[in-house]
């Protein structure tokens, strides 16, 4: 019998009205236009600024037993598989987990060094979602993102826990949490300002 994890948890950078990408998206601009200039640099920097920051990012991936995480935010390629396109992150990705890319095009796994390996999930959230699961065994799974992959599942109401991270800066359009999501009582269990960023920590009550 699988055990089902502790937590389904979604993990997000923000600005503050409420976008987790900017619009143009490309190789080398993962996060599209999000006012800074390079690699997410205004999102994602806080994660960065202390060697504390890095070390609680790092600490967080470790309680994570696998993760789902959309095409968008696998990579810039869109429709078939045409290129041989491994990811944003290098031959050793961060997640050192299997991670379940949710797609329209069949591909076959592709494992990475650190014990990553992308799996390709053509037939919806649940079923990535319950791989995922019965990967991670009694450890969380993370809904890794994009904000359009959260939205689903929060609108399906299949997550435990929403951890916000909201930078002091808005960007007016681009891809944004809560589009197209029914209207959630959350309930807050943790909060905590810095200089660049608040952390914002949410129980989602199935």
């Amino acid at each position: 019998m699988t055990t089902h994890p502790a937590r389904v948890t979604c993990d997000l950078s923000v600005s503050v009205d409420g976008y987790a990408a900017g619009l143009h998206q490309s190789e080398q601009r993962p996060f599209g236009d999000d006012g800074g200039d390079g690699w997410g640099d205004r999102l994602h920097s806080w994660m960065f600024e202390t060697p504390e920051q890095r070390q609680r990012q790092l600490d967080r991936l470790t309680e994570v037993g696998a993760f789902v995480m959309g095409r968008n935010m696998f990579g810039p390629v869109r429709g078939a598989w045409d290129r041989p396109w491994k990811g944003w992150w290098g031959e050793n990705p961060p997640y050192h987990a299997p991670v379940f890319v949710l797609t329209h095009h069949p591909r076959e796994p592709q494992p990475m060094e650190g014990g990553t390996t992308f799996h390709f999930v053509t037939d919806g959230i649940d079923s990535a979602l319950r791989q995922a699961r019965e990967a991670a065994g009694e450890r969380n799974v993370s809904i890794h993102g994009g904000a359009t992959t959260i939205n689903q599942y929060l609108a399906a109401g299949l997550v435990d826990e929403l951890r916000l991270h909201i930078v002091p800066f808005t960007l007016g359009a681009g891809t944004r949490l809560f589009d197209g999501v029914p209207s959630l009582d959350l309930e807050q269990v943790e909060s905590r300002a810095e200089d660049s960023v608040t952390h914002l920590t949410y129980r989602v009550p199935r």
